[in-house]
């Protein structure tokens, strides 16, 4: 088992020249994919670049703006962003913090991977849960913390 800290006490100053307020920690790389965790403080800044991967930029808490060619957008968490590859793209703060993990994908061409389809066991229904699954619960208003931002 291998487990990667990241957060606070981990960071460092990270991204692109002209990046400011911005500190990140590297999760994970391999051939196919990097994975890393940004914070931006009030105010921060990734400058748009663009880079030859495509990017989702993952909204984990607070939220701010993201940039993908000329168009800008307001993101928050539990919002993604797919960043295209080549394109330039950027992200930024104003009144808020934000987090963000984020996953390149440098390995191929984007898009679903090969697999094989497996029967489903003698009886049992597409759409319903295998032996052991967890059962769909009802949300409930009580479910969701306004504190957090999540609609209702």
């Amino acid at each position: 088992m291998d487990v990667r800290r990241f957060g606070p006490g981990h960071r460092r100053p990270d991204g692109p020249p002209g990046t400011t307020g911005v500190s990140g920690q590297l999760i994970h790389r391999d051939d196919h994919s990097v994975v890393s965790e940004l914070a931006f403080s009030r105010h921060a800044m990734v400058a748009p670049h663009s880079n030859p991967n495509t990017t989702l930029f993952i909204v984990i808490s607070g939220g701010g703006f993201v940039q993908v060619g000329g168009e800008r957008s307001r993101v928050n968490h539990g919002e993604a962003v797919m960043w295209p590859a080549g394109v330039p793209h950027g992200a930024y703060t104003e009144g808020t913090e934000m987090r963000a993990i984020v996953v390149e994908l440098t390995g191929g061409q984007p898009g679903l991977l090969e697999g094989v389809a497996r029967e489903l066991p003698h009886g049992r229904q597409p759409g319903t849960p295998a032996s052991g699954a967890l059962a769909d619960r009802p949300r409930l208003r009580s479910d969701y913390d306004s504190g957090e931002g999540e609609p209702w």
